[in-house]
């Protein structure tokens, strides 16, 4: 009696599935600017990996960023929401507010602003976080509300399209619309910062 071989046949199995992981925290260049930190900590999966990236990366242009945004007694001295431009010959040459054209550079679109993207010959918000006092509540007293915009206006021109368009976003505490960070994960970061109570 001979047994007949029965034929199987080989399935290929199914490719896996990649879920995309997290950028490493040691990841960024030395002195990275801050909205390069604050991307790379919104992109952690989990609220530990998070508050990693902050303290691996704490600075004080960091927590300043984060302590005008969160903290609710610091109140600004700027107008609420978009930029409007300083300059009138600007205002003619490109479209929109200096909000809209620091958003489409931040989004790799064409430089309204004068800006170079990869921010040479730019100043950062790691350089410039010492002059925020400027813009709020309790800080330079000694300049008026119009000296006060063009200040920030200059500033924002300054800086790398995303830093200013964060900068932005901070004036108007809504820095969640940017970046997946919360009150929270800020705490628990930096337990040194004191919350409240600035003005």
């Amino acid at each position: 009696m001979t047994t007949a071989k029965t034929a199987t046949k080989k399935t290929k199995a199914a490719p896996k599935k990649r879920t995309p992981t997290a950028p490493r925290i040691d990841s960024l260049p030395t002195n990275p600017f801050v909205f390069e930190v604050l991307d790379l900590t919104s992109k952690q999966k989990t609220k530990p990996k998070k508050i990693e990236a902050l303290q691996y990366y704490e600075h004080d242009s960091i927590k300043s960023v984060l302590i005008w945004n969160f903290d609710e007694s610091i109140k600004s001295l700027l107008p609420e929401g978009e930029v409007p431009y300083g300059d009138g010959e600007q205002q003619q040459i490109f479209s929109g507010t200096l909000s809209d054209n620091i958003a489409r550079e931040a989004a790799g679109g064409e430089s309204a602003t004068g800006q170079d993207l990869d921010g040479r010959n730019k100043t950062s918000l790691r350089r410039e976080w010492v002059n925020l006092y400027n813009f709020v509540e309790g800080g330079n007293v000694n300049i008026n509300g119009m000296r006060r915009e063009v200040m920030f206006i200059n500033l924002l021109q300054g800086l790398h399209p995303k830093e200013a368009e964060l900068l932005v976003h901070v004036k108007d505490k809504k820095l969640t619309d940017l970046y997946n960070i919360d009150l929270d994960i800020v705490k628990a970061a930096y337990p040194d910062v004191q919350w409240g109570g600035r003005v």
